[in-house]
């Protein structure tokens, strides 16, 4: 039977193996506790994290551990995208566009105002603002918004070509996902696609300390079926990055 990564054994061996991280884990443990009891629902839970993270560094708090690294993980998702399809005339949501990781280089491919960015984190959206100008960027016109949710309900019917998530499931509960499949058919124009990462397991689904989230792929393509979405597992996707992707469309 496959380990979750909250099984004491798993723990333990990970722990001996990694003697150096049993520090920061244990901080870690300590924050993540006393946030979850200020703060009930996962949206404000997490916004919370994001703004302690953000303390040590924008680029640090979307999971790049150096400048290199975040400069690679945006060219990489860049990269797969226009190889997949996107195209400079296409309109883009990107949720958990955070501080632009890839959004900077989506921001200047796309035409004019076709860069759409959500995030729930104010604080992230501040050094996404920064990178607007740093990469001078400012013509393009990106538009970026703080949300609560994703109900998208701010966004108009068939609009965007593409929508894009990359490590925003792999943070997220199973109803926040539902949330997003039951809206993002709406927005999607009828040829569009959305894709998203998220961290997949083979074994018994869960999370860890309400920050990391693994889902069997079967749970994710019926849950799109459910809200009349197709599901494809993205196998060219395996080889590239530690999370999976999965493609959806709208059904005829």
């Amino acid at each position: 039977m496959k380990r979750t990564r909250t099984n004491l054994t798993h723990q333990a061996h990970y722990a001996i193996r990694r003697p150096w991280r049993i520090p920061s884990h244990l901080r870690r443990l300590t924050r993540d506790s006393w946030l979850r009891l200020r703060h009930a629902d996962h949206v404000s839970y997490y916004r919370a994290v994001m703004k302690s993270d953000i303390i040590r560094g924008a680029e640090g708090a979307v999971g790049s551990h150096s400048h290199k690294r975040w400069l690679a993980l945006g060219r990489l998702q860049f990269d797969y995208m226009v190889e997949h399809g996107l195209k400079p005339e296409f309109r883009m949501l990107e949720i958990g566009c955070g501080n632009l990781r890839a959004g900077h280089l989506f921001i200047d491919y796309l035409n004019r105002g076709n860069y759409y960015g959500i995030d729930i984190s104010p604080d992230i959206l501040i050094s996404a603002l920064d990178k607007v100008a740093e990469h001078d960027l400012q013509d393009k016109v990106p538009h970026l918004t703080s949300v609560r949710d994703l109900r998208f309900a701010f966004l108009p019917d068939e609009y965007f070509d593409v929508v894009h998530a990359h490590s925003v499931f792999s943070h997220s509960p199973l109803y926040v996902i539902e949330e997003c499949f039951a809206n993002v058919g709406r927005i999607l124009r009828r040829d569009g696609w959305f894709d998203f990462t998220f961290g997949r397991t083979d074994g018994k689904e869960h999370q860890v300390l309400r920050e990391d989230f693994y889902y069997r792929t079967e749970t994710l393509v019926a849950l799109a079926d459910r809200h009349h979405l197709n599901a494809t597992f993205m196998d060219d996707w395996a080889n590239l990055h530690k999370q999976s992707k999965i493609r959806i469309t709208r059904r005829s």
